[in-house]
């Protein structure tokens, strides 16, 4: 029997290479299918960017959250902020993580505190603070007669009284910061339950 021509013969052998082809495009869909799609930056997972760890607070702070470069880890792929999907190498910015920070004006707690022990008597951490009606009066009572310096004292190194702007004090890292903590009607409160 003679084959066709342009046809291969219908044996063991073309069987076998027809049922490989099939399984070859049945494992190339499988893997298209399963392929997950490439993640925006913003969605990558902690650990293929490097968390951001430093020692300051970050500049431009503005409504108590700043914005801080995230490079991806190399060989990350995603998509950056126009959708183009891109292979990092680890030194491209990625992203830009919106984190926490306090926002500060130039005071720092340091000058508040010193000016308060030395000076206080003379209003002159009022008038550092922004304070000026205050700081004149101090002056003008001698720090109403080193009383009012005393709880001034106090209440500038508890951070109770900061700057007149609302800002934060400029405080070393390892600095001594208080997080005030306040419950209003919006706070939730879990109910304790017994076993």
């Amino acid at each position: 029997m003679a084959a066709r021509p342009g046809r291969l013969p219908a044996g063991p052998g073309g069987r076998r290479g027809a049922s490989e082809a099939r399984l070859l495009l049945l494992l190339w869909l499988a893997g298209a299918a399963g392929r997950e799609a490439p993640l925006k930056c913003e969605e990558l997972r902690l650990g293929q960017y490097p968390e951001h760890n430093s020692t300051q607070e970050p500049m431009n702070c503005t409504n108590h959250t700043a914005y801080v470069q995230c490079l991806p880890a190399p060989n990350i792929s995603c998509k950056d902020h126009l959708g183009i999907e891109k292979v990092f190498t680890g030194n491209e910015v990625g992203f830009y993580k919106p984190i926490a920070c306090r926002n500060v004006n130039g005071y720092s707690y340091k000058v508040a505190v010193a000016l308060s022990l030395f000076l206080g008597w003379l209003g002159a951490d009022r008038f550092y603070l922004g304070y000026p009606a205050l700081g004149l009066l101090k002056f003008c009572t001698v720090g109403f007669c080193g009383i009012g310096s005393l709880i001034d004292f106090i209440l500038i190194s508890m951070q109770i009284v900061g700057p007149s702007d609302g800002s934060s004090y400029i405080i070393d890292y390892y600095g001594a910061r208080l997080t005030r903590l306040t419950i209003t009607n919006a706070t939730f409160r879990k109910m304790q339950t017994y076993p």
